[in-house]
């Protein structure tokens, strides 16, 4: 849909979804940062959290929340682009019969890196020691796969030193491969997978299965972590991020 948006716009922050308490309470804290920093945003009309897989509200059903007045921007937290990004997502907006704006997903971007480096930081990880891998979901999407690696690649370059992109499913290596390689090749080198993943929830409990199962030493947390006492971590420059990519949208063409 081809649409001129208004000043003010309404930025609908669309997640993946987990059924994981810990997961959707790290993702709504995420979501109230980007009200608060937003809150003076004269751009930012209004905020909400949607969703495209196992939680409502959906796409459709979040939209129908804001402002009638308001065109949208539809902001994924999603850490790559994806089927969710370049298929639901558009769908949910042209059957939404509102003008809307998919934004650009959050990664790659410097903010995740700097996040991903306290993650394994705070998880024992030694620049001279460790060798990395970054652990994705995986998907089938190309566009997908090359963020990613550009993720992996940003990484490289502040960790200094190589690291691995790999997935937990339908790209290779698996992160099983990965870290087996890299055992491997230096038996006496410990390995780290930096969990390249948004929440808690059933894929980070695959990332810590496949990662220790096939050696690692340590599997960090996600992005948005949670604490033993059950409070969530966003890390600084996240939610800044998602506004980031709010206002990035509004500047680009209709």
């Amino acid at each position: 849909m081809t649409a001129t948006l208004t000043a003010a716009s309404s930025l609908a922050a669309i997640s993946h979804g987990t059924s994981s308490p810990q997961g959707q309470a790290a993702v709504r804290a995420l979501v109230e940062e980007v009200k608060r920093i937003g809150g003076d945003d004269p751009r930012i009309s209004a905020v909400a959290l949607g969703h495209v897989d196992v939680q409502q509200p959906d796409i459709g059903a979040t939209l129908a929340q804001l402002p009638l007045h308001d065109d949208a921007v539809l902001v994924p937290l999603l850490l790559s682009a994806g089927y969710h990004v370049n298929v639901d997502m558009r769908q949910g907006a042209a059957d939404s019969g509102r003008p809307a704006r998919i934004a650009a997903a959050m990664g790659p971007s410097s903010a995740l890196t700097s996040a991903l480096i306290s993650r394994l930081a705070a998880g024992g990880a030694r620049q001279d020691t460790h060798a990395i891998v970054l652990g994705a979901a995986g998907s089938s999407d190309p566009s997908a796969v090359a963020d990613v690696e550009a993720a992996a690649g940003l990484l490289a370059e502040q960790w200094g030193a190589q690291v691995t992109p790999a997935y937990l499913a339908f790209a290779q290596p698996t992160v099983a491969q990965a870290v087996d390689q890299l055992k491997q090749q230096n038996p006496d080198r410990p390995v780290a997978v930096a969990s390249y993943l948004l929440a808690p929830g059933y894929f980070q409990n695959l990332m810590v299965s496949q990662g220790i199962g096939a050696g690692a030493d340590l599997v960090t947390d996600p992005i948005l972590a949670v604490s033993a006492d059950n409070q969530p971590d966003v890390p600084q420059g996240i939610a800044q991020l998602v506004v980031d990519r709010f206002t990035q949208a509004l500047a680009e063409p209709a």
